[in-house]
């Protein structure tokens, strides 16, 4: 089985706040699950609310299979509530005509298992042991916590013993899987196929289930129970231990793992026999619907199932369901100089400790560096990264980055509100429109080097020569602007005049010849009371050209 991302991901990447291993990769707006790390919770399928995340099967090696007419199938036990209303009697005779040569129900299986737990349980030996039948939970510890590997029961799953019985008993003959929890199957069996895959399978094949005979049509294997629950546990022992006691402890969830590492490893303390599950069991997978209809899901899976046998009923195949369980790291830990630039490219917050916010779907800033060093992250997902980028491009874009002075864009702004300002408070403002003569001869002869050298201290003494509450910008090329507010216009020209006077300097300063760098000025007032309205910047262009055609170096207003 493989969880896969289709076109329909926008990248919203609630699939990675909810995956436990870090399986899904991020770049840019490119999504994908890294297959050797995903363990197949579901979780990424539950959590995405755009239907991106697909689950894809063994399909093609399935229709070879049953073509060749001797394929035994093997069903969960959920497969009543996927196709309910149809019954198990239905199913079963719609696989046969469909071309199946044996119909099985994951009974021996869970059988097999819950016999072995029984044995260990009876066993005082031990004193913490992690039940091992569910897949997901076996990868997530030899992956993640490799420290509780030989705490784990050294049994094998329900899948894996029921295939191994299966080829055991009918040897030669390939076994298909179907079910919702895959993760085992696609390893043990021929093929696998999600519940959805086979309903697809039963219509391609003309097969209509809600017309088959509500009677089995041949003898399917065996459905009892004898000794086992549902998923493969020892019903004497969940009779026996109905609440949590310090010989049995029940959890639900891969977040407790953390916990349990802790208290087996850290405070050497035994936990007795450790029910955990990633889920309220297969019932609860995100392939056979939503969380809030598990309760109905149960009550279908509990009326389909037939009475308990009162004798065993796994023939005398000899199976050995034990397990070892070997180590399985994701690579070595990231430098921590790697970590700590990341960290340093995020920035921190206000404190000068990391964020640790959460919003990327990760608890802290170290595990998200971590991540995004492995590849199974993107700075697109980490909130305070974007945040910081965004003011960095805002200020880029109200700042030249040449001058130092502010843009075309902020001038525009900045003049609107100072005439809405100057309209209300009646006070005048001034206008410079500033042009620097000769700078285009500094270029062709000099380089744009210099050229820049020349702007950027013209930038310098705008900066210095306005007062707090003006604003001095580059209008574009080498021409600038300064609004001076509450000021006339003898007083813009007495400012020209001190700004005409040190960029003659900079020239100077710069090693050129006295008048190489010089600017010519246009001063243009405002005054709300006279109604010498207009357009200022243009009424300030246009005497900045009378004063270029004065010859430059010079004042106009």
């Amino acid at each position: 089985m493989r969880f896969e991302i289709n076109e329909r991901c926008v990248a919203c990447m609630a699939c990675v706040r909810v995956c436990p291993t870090d399986a899904i990769a991020v770049e840019d707006t490119n999504v994908w699950i890294v297959e050797e790390t995903c363990v197949r919770t579901g979780l990424c399928l539950e959590a995405c609310p755009h239907d991106a995340v697909s689950v894809n099967g063994d399909l093609e090696q399935v229709r070879a299979l049953v073509a060749e007419g001797d394929a035994l199938l093997v069903l969960s036990a959920e497969a009543s509530v996927h196709f309910h209303p149809v019954t198990v009697e239905q199913i079963v005779n719609g696989a046969y005509a469909m071309g199946f040569a044996g119909v099985h129900h994951g009974t021996i299986g869970d059988e097999l298992v819950a016999a072995e737990y029984l044995r260990l349980w009876e066993t005082p030996q031990w004193r913490t042991l992690i039940r091992s039948t569910c897949p997901v939970l076996v990868e997530k510890v030899r992956k993640d916590h490799p420290e509780l590997v030989p705490y784990l029961a050294p049994v094998a799953t329900p899948t894996e013993a029921e295939v191994t019985y299966l080829h055991r008993a009918y040897p030669g003959q390939p076994l298909v899987y179907a079910g919702v929890c895959l993760a085992d199957a696609v390893r043990v069996a021929d093929a696998a196929v999600t519940f959805q895959q086979l309903d697809g399978l039963f219509r391609e094949y003309a097969v209509d289930l809600a017309s088959q005979p509500n009677f089995f049509r041949r003898i399917p294997g065996e459905r009892r129970r004898y000794v086992s629950a549902s998923g493969g546990m020892p019903l004497p022992v969940l009779m026996e231990e109905v609440q949590a006691s310090r010989r049995f402890r029940k959890f639900r969830g891969l977040a407790a793992l953390e916990m349990i590492e802790q208290a087996v490893v850290e405070d050497q303390i035994d936990l007795g026999f450790v029910d955990i599950l990633p889920c309220e069991g297969c019932l609860d997978h995100p392939l056979l619907g939503p969380k809030d209809r598990l309760f109905w899901r149960r009550k279908i899976a509990a009326a389909s199932e037939p009475p308990r046998s009162t004798v065993p009923v796994v023939d005398d195949v000899v199976v050995d369901v034990t397990r070892t369980f070997t180590f399985h790291g994701n690579g070595s830990q990231a430098p921590e100089a790697d970590i700590s630039a990341v960290i340093m490219q995020i920035g921190t917050a206000p404190s000068g400790a990391p964020w640790d916010c959460g919003s990327c779907g990760f608890a802290t800033c170290r595990e998200f560096a971590s991540a995004v060093l492995r590849g199974r992250a993107g700075f697109r997902q980490c909130p305070p990264y974007q945040e910081r980028m965004a003011g960095e491009a805002k200020r880029e874009a109200a700042v030249d980055a040449l001058t130092g002075l502010v843009t075309y864009r902020v001038l525009r702004d900045r003049l609107a509100n100072e005439i809405a300002r100057s309209g209300r408070s009646g006070e005048p403002f001034a206008v410079l429109f500033i042009d620097l003569d000769g700078f285009k001869q500094i270029n062709d002869s000099f380089g744009h080097r210099a050229g820049s050298d020349v702007l950027s201290a013209v930038g310098q003494v705008l900066h210095k020569a306005v007062r707090g509450t003006d604003v001095a910008g580059r209008y574009g090329g080498d021409e600038f602007v300064v609004l001076l507010a509450r000021t006339d216009a003898d007083g813009a020209h007495r400012v020209g005049e001190v700004i005409r006077g040190r960029v003659e300097a900079v020239g100077r300063g710069l090693g050129y010849a006295d008048g190489a760098v010089t600017a010519s000025i246009g001063v243009a007032e405002y005054d709300p009371r006279n109604g010498n309205g207009g357009d200022v910047l243009e009424r300030a262009d246009k005497a900045l050209y009378r004063a270029k055609a004065l010859g430059g170096n010079r004042i106009e207003t």
